[in-house]
């Protein structure tokens, strides 16, 4: 089964982190929104969005890339790094996947080290995050897809 990951890990690469364990195990295609906005994504048969979260929500470059790239009836999975206790993250992206008739697979998240915005001030939040325990639960989370 062809797989990508579309994915944007900015900051602390907490994000990346898990999916770089993930391709290390898995022939995986990663990419990057920042680096490569234009990739055709219809040969792959599972497509998962992956992201830190911004302000409760996956990064507005994921979503505009989702919006535009993201094929109709594909399945899909979501993994996040947050700062902050679990909240309603997957709100946007998953709109974006409904619309577009896609089939939900499961997502994964964790915390990850978080210093964006006010947790600047403080030294950042969830120090040490992701752990080494947290990236194997990504390595099995998808291996259970």
């Amino acid at each position: 089964m062809k797989t990508a990951v579309v994915y944007y890990s900015e900051h602390h690469g907490n994000t990346k982190k898990l999916l770089d364990a993930i391709a290390a195990k898995h022939d995986v295609t990663l990419i990057d929104v920042t680096k490569a906005p234009e990739t055709d994504l219809s040969g792959y048969d599972r497509i998962g969005l992956a992201s830190g979260i911004y302000y409760s929500s996956f990064a507005k470059q994921l979503l505009a890339y989702a919006e535009e790239h993201l094929p109709e009836g594909k399945d899909v999975f979501y993994i996040f790094t947050h700062g902050a206790p679990k909240g309603m993250f997957l709100n946007a992206v998953r709109k974006i996947a409904e619309v577009k008739h896609c089939r939900e697979l499961g997502d994964y998240h964790c915390q990850g080290y978080d210093t964006f915005g006010p947790f600047k001030l403080v030294g950042g939040i969830a120090k040490g995050h992701p752990t080494e325990d947290e990236i194997s639960g990504a390595v099995s989370f998808y291996e259970g897809l």
